[in-house]
């Protein structure tokens, strides 16, 4: 009976071994159910692919987003400036319409066929109406009679050749007018821009570094005008028509430092020439000249200023002047440039201004486009200024 018992026992255990053995693996070989895809995912996903994009198979398969190649804004075409050579006569006709006036008045009151003491005053009035000065008038007219009276001149030709010459003289020809613009042992020449308010130097600023580009110079500025963010904007507008780096500083920074930094940047990437822009200011304001003062001192560390241009307002006639003898002061002025001279501008500040300073006046500006800042030739000048045709240099 026990034995029956063992035997009922044993087979009941086989029966259970091959239950569990049948279930274990369909439990191993079930596949995990699949993570539910919901609407936002989705949707987020479609945002995030944006439109179709081609591409190939290969990296389709990978379901990496590939973008489109952006497109390279076109390089910015630099500007070549108009050659100096022969400017001053090809903006004549310009100078010669704002001082056509005073030259035909003068060759008018010199043709009379009888040249009296009212005569000779009203000539003078001229002159100096037109900004020539008292002292040089009297000298031009003292001269002008003297020579009327010896060579006994009555014809237009010959009076206007007498005076033309007389004007030539005035202006001193033999001034040295050219700008030293030129490296020198690896260092590049320093060029100090300075003027009074309103005289339009930023502007005249952007347009020298035109002249020096067009002479073959490669330049380099400096906005040392740190009191108004537009002038280091408006620079730097200019320079970069003509491919001219500037070095600005934040605003209000200290002028004397950007002046010192764009010379050594200029040093380290060798170019020509140097051109700092400093701030306008009153000549009667002694803390500003002090600190023009200072550009100077500072910039003179790399080594000695090649020029220091002086821009003039033409239009202020016999009060720039002043302004100008005050800057000769604080910094050695090498030449003048004077704005403005196409408008209401009288032409005999010129003769003003070297007769009074002995500073030659080496640019002229003859109108606002980009190109009209001329060097000044006074044969030039005066042919433009009385009207007619060009002078026989021995007249």
């Amino acid at each position: 009976m026990t034995e029956y018992l063992l035997i009922a026992l044993a087979l009941l255990g086989v029966l259970i071994l091959g239950g569990i053995g049948l279930v274990v693996p369909r439990l191993r070989r079930r596949p995990e159910p699949p993570l539910p895809e919901t609407e936002v995912e989705t949707r987020a996903e479609e945002d995030l692919a944006g439109p179709p994009v081609e591409a190939p198979e290969a990296e389709l398969s990978t379901g990496i987003l590939v973008e489109p190649p952006v497109a390279q804004a076109p390089a910015p075409v630099l500007e070549v400036p108009e050659p100096t050579a022969g400017r001053l006569v090809r903006l004549r006709s310009r100078l010669s319409r704002s001082q056509n006036a005073f030259g035909k008045g003068l060759l008018g009151l010199l043709s009379r066929d009888h040249l009296d003491e009212d005569a000779w005053e009203e000539i003078e009035d001229s002159l100096i109406t037109a900004d020539v000065g008292i002292d040089a008038t009297r000298e031009i007219v003292d001269r002008l009679r003297e020579r009327t009276r010896v060579l006994g001149t009555r014809s237009a030709g010959e009076l206007r050749a007498l005076l033309a010459a007389e004007l030539v003289n005035a202006l001193d020809p033999t001034l040295d007018r050219s700008l030293r613009t030129a490296p020198k042992e690896g260092v590049p020449a320093v060029v100090l821009v300075v003027g009074v308010n309103g005289a339009g130097k930023t502007t005249t600023c952007g347009k020298i570094a035109r002249v020096l580009v067009a002479d073959g110079r490669s330049v380099l500025l400096g906005a040392a005008d740190t009191f108004r963010a537009a002038a280091a904007d408006q620079l730097e507008t200019w320079g970069g028509r003509v491919g001219a780096e500037t070095v600005r500083g934040p605003e209000a920074a200290d002028p004397a430092s950007v002046a010192f930094d764009a010379v050594r940047r200029g040093i380290d990437t060798g170019v020509d020439t140097v051109l700092i822009d400093t701030a306008g200011r009153l000549q009667n304001k002694i803390g500003l000249m002090d600190e023009l003062g200072k550009v100077k001192r500072v910039v003179e560390k790399h080594g000695p200023i090649d020029e220091t241009l002086l821009i003039l307002d033409a239009t202020t006639g016999q009060n720039g002047l002043e302004q100008a003898r005050v800057f000769t002061e604080v910094v050695n002025v090498t030449g003048v440039v004077l704005s403005k001279l196409d408008g209401t501008a009288k032409g005999g500040i010129v003769i003003a201004v070297q007769r009074k300073l002995g500073i030659p006046v080496k640019l002229v500006g003859l109108g606002e486009g980009k190109d009209d800042l001329a060097p000044f030739d006074p044969a030039q000048f005066v042919d433009a200024l009385l009207g007619t045709e060009p002078l026989a240099r021995d007249a």
